[in-house]
């Protein structure tokens, strides 16, 4: 029988961590050049109030997080900001709204014009909008979006642990919506939510499963928030974020494999273990929509100390 994605998955979390990495990495390079690292900034155009009821996020209606929440913002905002972002050094601005699903109107307009004056300041353009439909993503893909993204989170069965307003299936229409108008994928998981081993590598064999799978794989920590339903969960460690990263680049060697939120609770030193192991893509700016991030000044310097440069 011939062997799943999962059974490959598997395989390479039985791995010593060296012997992981040392394969990753030198996958890794047969793809990409690894001195390469994408820059994107991530920017809330529409914060707090969503009706979804995500255990890890302080913009859920449901949780108490003290979020204040805030109207969907202007084009001209957007494109500000999205001008400060080339000019610290992003190469892709993303932008995301607390909505449970699009829906048309001003409001979407209004989005759309968004993308058209990031796409105006030569950025890659990425999105986060809840579910749609074919014919919405395709008016995005129109507007110039690039990249949708719609993470999976985590395994489908561990999946209602913490998530119950929106089906696994919901997730994975979403993605093959945006597939069908045209777009690009950014879909990855988060680590640290009380999640099993198995379900990590369910959850990367089913984004390696996809036709084709993403383009860009977000590795996400965990960031515990206080008055979300996770806000005691202890912190990611160090070698499931290193196995996360190098498990996905190998079981999708062309994606771009993204160290994303929670890289404030890493040490240099992990951040390094990740870039050798195939992350090539990182969030710049102190804020990830609602949550912190790494300090511009602190990226830079670390970067310069591995010898890394923006992507071309």
């Amino acid at each position: 029988m011939k062997p799943t994605r999962r059974d490959e998955a598997a395989r390479l979390f039985e791995l010593p961590l060296l012997e992981l990495v040392f394969r990753a990495a030198v996958t890794h390079r047969e793809f990409h050049d690894p001195r390469d690292i994408q820059r994107s900034t991530l920017l809330s155009i529409k914060t707090g109030g969503c009706p979804e009821d995500c255990g890890y996020c302080p913009q859920s209606a449901h949780h108490a997080a003290g979020l204040e929440r805030e109207p969907l913002m202007d084009v001209a905002g957007v494109a500000r900001a999205a001008r400060a972002a080339k000019e610290q050094g992003a190469d892709r601005f993303c932008i995301g709204a607390a909505w449970r699903e699009v829906k048309d109107g001003e409001e979407f307009d209004r989005v759309l014009g968004m993308v058209e004056a990031i796409k105006a300041e030569g950025l890659e353009t990425c999105a986060t909008l809840g579910m749609m439909r074919e014919g919405q993503a395709a008016r995005l893909r129109e507007a110039g979006l690039d990249y949708y993204n719609h993470n999976l989170d985590t395994s489908e069965a561990f999946y209602g642990s913490i998530i119950r307003t929106r089906t696994y299936k919901d997730r994975l229409d979403t993605l093959a919506a945006a597939r069908g108008a045209g777009l690009k994928l950014c879909c990855g998981g988060i680590v640290g939510m009380g999640e099993s081993v198995e379900d990590r590598i369910d959850l990367l064999a089913t984004l390696a499963s996809l036709e084709p799978p993403p383009e860009s794989v977000p590795i996400n920590a965990l960031v515990p928030v206080e008055g979300t339903p996770l806000e005691g969960r202890p912190p990611a460690r160090w070698d499931e974020m290193v196995r996360m990263v190098a498990v996905a680049r190998l079981l999708m060697p062309r994606c771009r494999v993204r160290l994303s939120a929670g890289r404030l609770s890493m040490s240099e030193e992990a951040q390094a273990l990740c870039f050798l192991a195939g992350a090539n893509s990182i969030f710049l700016g102190d804020r990830l929509l609602t949550t912190p991030n790494a300090e511009p000044d602190a990226d830079e310097r670390l970067l310069g100390l591995l010898g890394v440069h923006p992507a071309p």
